[in-house]
């Protein structure tokens, strides 16, 4: 424990000398969502009731998870098995999985930390709602970051450099952040994206946290369907990450 505490706190470091990934993943959720809320129609209810900025606060914290996943965690993992960090490190007494727990760990606690800055800025500045089934919530929350951190990890798996990891995870990026109602709010969907949405791990991960945000439980579909990308795509990545 003492190894992987060190650790993390060096990735830690590291993590913090890269302007680019730390403005994309720490500070660019909570801008967005800022931004959002100074346009008047994002405050105003509609017919029924329902204020967009409320709907967005969910959308902005899953991909601000998908940020971590597929920019932070796959980069630099594939950085360091390009540079050939992971294979020197198969000489010492710290194993390069123990590597991969800091990388987790660090994500999880930044993503957590940024989750909790946008709630908090919904709450206090836009008046959004807090959770009102927060163990549904704290559930939905751990299954879309374990599913897209797994994902990431395939991606770091797959990749043969960190310049393709990141573009890579670019262009997975996009259309899921589109599938969970980052351009088009699942509300307004029609029935065959909103269908498609349903099956990937951001709408998935969106719906379960309007649920619960709203007092209701995540739908079984919903957190299925989280649990299935993460076994999958966990199963492959540990099947292809190649240390050196």
């Amino acid at each position: 424990m003492s190894a992987l505490a060190r650790l993390t706190a060096t990735e830690t470091r590291l993590f913090f000398r890269e302007p680019t990934i730390v403005f994309f993943t720490l500070a660019f959720p909570p801008i967005l969502l800022v931004i959002l809320g100074l346009v008047p129609a994002f405050r105003e209810p509609d017919e029924n009731g329902i204020r967009m900025i409320g709907l967005y606060v969910p959308i902005i914290i899953v991909m601000s998870v998908a940020l971590f996943a597929l920019t932070s965690l796959s980069q630099l993992l594939a950085t360091y098995r390009d540079k050939g960090v992971l294979r020197r490190m198969r000489t010492t007494p710290v194993k390069p999985r123990v590597l991969l727990g800091a990388q987790l760990v660090m994500s999880t606690v930044m993503s957590v930390a940024t989750m909790l800055v946008v709630l908090a800025i919904g709450r206090l500045a836009f008046d959004v709602s807090l959770p009102r089934q927060l163990p549904a919530y704290l559930v939905a929350y751990v299954l879309v970051a374990v599913s897209m951190f797994a994902i990431g990890l395939l991606v770091a798996s797959l990749a043969p450099t960190g310049r393709s990891a990141s573009a890579i995870g670019t262009l997975l990026f996009f259309p899921l952040a589109f599938f969970a109602g980052l351009w088009v709010p699942r509300a307004t969907m029609n029935d065959l994206l909103r269908t498609i949405s349903d099956f990937t791990p951001l709408g998935a991960g969106v719906q379960s946290l309007q649920d619960a945000t709203a007092g209701h439980g995540p739908q079984l579909l919903h957190l299925a369907v989280m649990l299935g990308w993460a076994i999958v795509a966990g199963g492959l990545a540990a099947r292809y990450f190649r240390w050196g």
